[in-house]
């Protein structure tokens, strides 16, 4: 993790009010809907060309341990990418190459418990922290079935397309993947 905004640096206000909470669950549910179909091209166009897209490990841990738990941004992830290495993978999806994917799996992510805030950081005076959980449910072939179960905190900004979110940090609510591969985005 580099030139990326820290959360450290991140200041975070008041919840947005029912009109922004309405258009940013739209824009969820879009994403959801994007992800679904397989349109994974038009589904990173939700994305900033600075997005910082992370998905740590995680170990179980005595109580006393917590604090060690997640794995830090030097550490290992299930997801550490960036616009460009994400379009990367969809290019290779849709190249044939992509083997765990062939033939795709099906997906249904089910996004829900949405909160919003205002925030803000130093060089990002009017940025939006945006928590969601999700439950993705992901079939392919005749019996390989995942589902996956966490927790996603976005820093959005508006532009003049639309929102565009700069920074997921995915939180997995498992710590050892049962699945043969983890192709699936969240």
């Amino acid at each position: 993790m580099t030139d990326y905004l820290r959360r450290e640096d991140i200041t975070v206000g008041e919840r947005v009010d029912h009109a922004l909470h309405y258009e940013l669950v739209n824009f969820y549910n879009d994403e959801a809907d994007l992800l679904d179909e397989g349109r994974y091209v038009d589904w990173l166009e939700h994305f900033a060309p600075d997005l910082y897209y992370w998905a740590p490990t995680r170990t179980n841990r005595l109580r006393r341990q917590q604090a060690l738990a997640i794995a830090g941004p030097d550490e290992a992830a299930f997801y550490d990418e960036t616009h460009d290495s994400l379009a990367w993978r969809i290019r290779r999806f849709d190249s044939g190459m992509a083997w765990a994917e062939d033939p795709p799996s099906r997906t249904r992510h089910l996004i829900t418990n949405l909160s919003a805030r205002h925030a803000s950081g130093e060089d990002e005076p009017d940025i939006i922290e945006v928590r969601t959980n999700f439950l993705v449910w992901r079939t392919r072939l005749e019996r390989e079935r995942d589902i996956f179960v966490g927790t996603r905190t976005d820093l959005v900004r508006r532009t003049d397309e639309g929102f565009r979110i700069f920074d997921r940090r995915i939180l997995l609510d498992i710590n050892v993947l049962p699945s043969k591969n983890i192709s699936t985005f969240f």
